[in-house]
């Protein structure tokens, strides 16, 4: 058995993370909810993972998984604060709907 990558190719992989970004900017750009719009931009960061994650398999390099693994521990950390943020909001005022926050102004 060879190399995955040979296998299925490193165009497929990066078909694949366009695809995800696309769908992450879609969810931005066009939901109003806040933690949908912070789950599309998780999709978003894992696109551009997955892509570190082939183009480095790629090159036989672990020079980017390793930066993978740093950025999915930030990002675990971005979830807790983010969502600790959404719960807070959420008690204040009763709705996490991005319309709503933009009265948030001080």
């Amino acid at each position: 058995m060879g190399n995955i990558l040979n296998q299925i190719g490193i165009e497929n992989y990066i078909f694949l993370c366009v695809v995800l970004f696309c769908i992450g900017i879609f969810g931005v750009l066009y939901r109003r909810n806040a933690i949908i719009v912070f789950m599309s931009i998780e999709i978003m960061l894992n696109a551009v993972n997955l892509l570190f994650v082939a183009f480095s398999t790629y090159h036989q390099d672990a020079q980017g998984q390793v930066f993978v693994f740093f950025s999915m521990a930030v990002a675990a950390a971005e979830v807790a604060v983010g969502l600790a943020i959404l719960v807070s909001i959420f008690r204040n005022i009763g709705s996490i709907s991005i319309d709503n926050l933009k009265n948030l102004k001080g």
